[in-house]
């Protein structure tokens, strides 16, 4: 029986599944004349399972502590297609830029791509935690070939968590943010950190982000920690708390009672305004989901998906 060594080290204590207990498979597809890359997940034996889109954090790639989400889905008996952002990872690009819309498209034509899969069911769950957890609450709102959604510590609201750092912070990013884009195009573009310390200007600059982030990157990525300066002004357009009453499919939202970036009242308050919305706080930060709390927080998700599809 063979079993992966963590790959990070926020996962040396996470148990994986067996290798034999699922497949994979290498997926890329086109996006406005990109191509984005992934990795479908499958269980064996399992006929037309439902299929879980699972798109990465905020700046992050599929590498970062995602395959272990992935493989216990897959040993549940769900596909799940984890896959990168354009700009990082194995997809094209290596900007490693941040565009809510980008991204939501890059999303959008993953759910494309697995209609074209034989192998899969018709059904469909979008998956995400961070950034990507509001983006696939907003894709579930506009789409009509989703079945569920799930939020792990899902952003909802980039406006709101910038003004919560101060004006200065939100004035500065839009400044910085214009001047890399102007910049760019002669050559002398700007950027910042993805993750740093509160004395930095960096997207995520909360009290233990920096270390809780960090401690997910794969240990063999060619990820720098750097974004370019106009990702600030595309968290500041990141809303889909603005679209959330639109989404109609059965939702989980998960939510840390520790989580300095997204409280998790504000989260269970988004929860309210769904029409089938399931929420559930649990002691973990922005990041332990993928780490320290791994296994609580993979039970709550596998919980729900039983349930929204022992329903069927």
């Amino acid at each position: 029986m063979t079993r992966r060594n963590p790959v990070n080290r926020a996962q040396r204590r996470v148990e994986r599944p067996p290798r034999e207990r699922f497949a994979t498979r290498s997926l890329a597809y086109d996006v406005d004349g990109e191509t984005a890359r992934g990795t479908l997940y499958l269980p064996p034996g399992t006929d037309d399972p439902p299929a879980i889109v699972m798109a990465p954090g905020l700046a992050a790639e599929r590498s970062f502590g995602y395959p272990a989400a992935a493989e216990r889905f897959a040993d549940a008996g769900y596909a799940a297609f984890c896959f990168d952002h354009r700009g990082f990872g194995a997809s094209d690009g290596d900007d490693q830029a941040v565009s809510p819309t980008r991204q939501r498209a890059d999303a959008a034509a993953a759910l494309d791509r697995l209609s074209r899969v034989d192998a899969l069911g018709s059904r469909r769950i979008l998956w995400g935690t961070s950034l990507s957890g509001g983006t696939a609450l907003s894709l579930a709102a506009e789409r009509h070939d989703v079945d569920a959604a799930i939020g792990v510590a899902p952003l909802l609201d980039g406006r709101r968590l910038c003004r919560s750092r101060g004006g200065r912070y939100v004035v500065g990013g839009a400044l910085i943010g214009i001047r890399d884009r102007l910049g760019r195009r002669i050559g002398r573009g700007r950027s910042v950190p993805v993750v740093g310390g509160s004395e930095e200007f960096a997207l995520l600059t909360e009290p233990g982000t920096q270390r809780g982030y960090l401690d997910l990157v794969d240990r063999k990525s060619r990820w720098r920690n750097e974004t370019p300066a106009r990702s600030v002004v595309g968290l500041l357009g990141h809303r889909p708390i603005e679209r959330i009453e639109e989404v109609t499919v059965p939702t989980l939202l998960l939510a840390g009672t520790d989580d300095p970036v997204v409280p998790a009242e504000r989260v269970a308050e988004a929860a309210e305004q769904l029409d089938r919305g399931t929420f559930v706080s649990m002691p973990m930060d922005h990041f332990s989901a993928f780490g320290s709390d791994f296994e609580p927080a993979i039970g709550h998700q596998l919980s729900f998906l039983r349930d929204v599809f022992d329903r069927e």
